[in-house]
C-alpha cells in the first residue's frame, strides 16, 4: 500500500522514467520549505520560504538515482553577539531509492537478520510504487551543510562580559576596573579620625626631613 500522498511537494512520481536503466529525467521544482529543516533553536530555513530544487533521476537496475541540489535562505543567530544571522545555501546530495523487490533481494544477499531489519530500514530508502519521498535526504543534506556555531562575520568580537555592549560595533570599548586586590584596602583610605593621624603623621615626615637637612 502507498502510503506517501502524492498532492506533497517534496514527493515526486517516477512512472514516466520508466524501470528501463539509462533512462534519465530532469525536474526543477520551487516549493515552500517544510518546518523542521535544519538545526533546532540554532539555525535553519525557514519554514515556507522559497526551496528551488534542481533533480536528476536516472533509472538504475535495483532503483531510481536521484541526484540533486537545493538552494534555500537560512535563518540564525550569531553564537557571539546574538545578533541575527541571514544567509544562503547551496547543497547537492544524491541517493539511491531501491524498488520494493530490489530491496528484498539486497537484503537477501547481504542475510541482514530479522533483528537489524529495522536499522536496515532507517539506512534504505524505497520506492512505493512509483514515488518517493524527497524530505529525510534534503533534511540530512540541509543540516550537514549549516554551522553547528553560526556567526554574523568571521571576526565578530561578541559582546561585552560587563555590560552586554556589541564589541564590534565599537572594539576600542573598554571598562576600567581597579585590581581586586587592592579592593579590601580601598574602605581604610577614609576611615574616621585618619585626618589627625595625617596631620601627625605629616610633622614627623616634616621634622624628619629638617633634621636631614641639618
Amino acid at each position: 500500500m502507498n502510503r506517501l500522498d502524492h498532492r506533497d511537494p517534496l514527493v515526486f512520481d517516477t512512472h514516466e522514467l520508466g524501470r528501463r536503466p539509462g533512462s534519465m529525467r530532469k525536474v526543477s521544482r520551487t516549493l515552500e520549505a517544510p518546518e523542521g529543516l535544519g538545526i533546532i533553536d540554532v539555525i535553519g530555513v525557514p519554514e515556507k520560504s522559497d526551496l528551488k530544487l534542481e533533480l536528476r533521476l536516472e533509472s538504475v537496475v535495483e532503483g531510481v538515482l536521484v541526484t540533486g541540489t537545493a538552494e534555500a535562505r537560512v535563518e540564525g543567530e550569531c553564537v557571539r553577539c546574538l545578533e541575527p544571522v541571514d544567509d544562503a545555501i547551496d547543497v547537492e546530495f544524491q541517493e539511491l531509492y531501491y524498488y520494493a523487490e530490489s530491496d528484498e533481494r539486497h537484503r537477501s544477499r547481504t542475510g541482514v537478520a530479522d533483528d537489524l531489519e529495522e536499522d536496515s530500514d532507517d539506512e534504505t530508502y524505497r520506492l512505493e510504487g512509483d514515488f518517493f519521498d524527497l524530505q529525510p535526504v534534503l533534511r540530512d543534506a540541509v543540516v550537514l551543510a549549516l554551522p553547528l556555531q553560526p556567526v554574523c562575520q568571521e571576526d565578530c568580537l561578541g559582546l561585552c562580559s560587563e555590560c552586554g555592549a556589541r564589541l564590534s560595533d565599537d572594539p576600542t570599548h573598554h571598562h576600567d576596573a581597579a585590581d581586586p586586590r587592592w579592593a579590601a584596602l580601598q574602605g581604610l583610605s577614609a576611615a574616621p579620625g585618619d585626618e589627625g593621624d595625617g596631620i601627625k603623621n605629616s610633622g614627623t615626615r616634616e621634622g624628619l626631613a629638617e633634621n636631614q637637612e641639618k
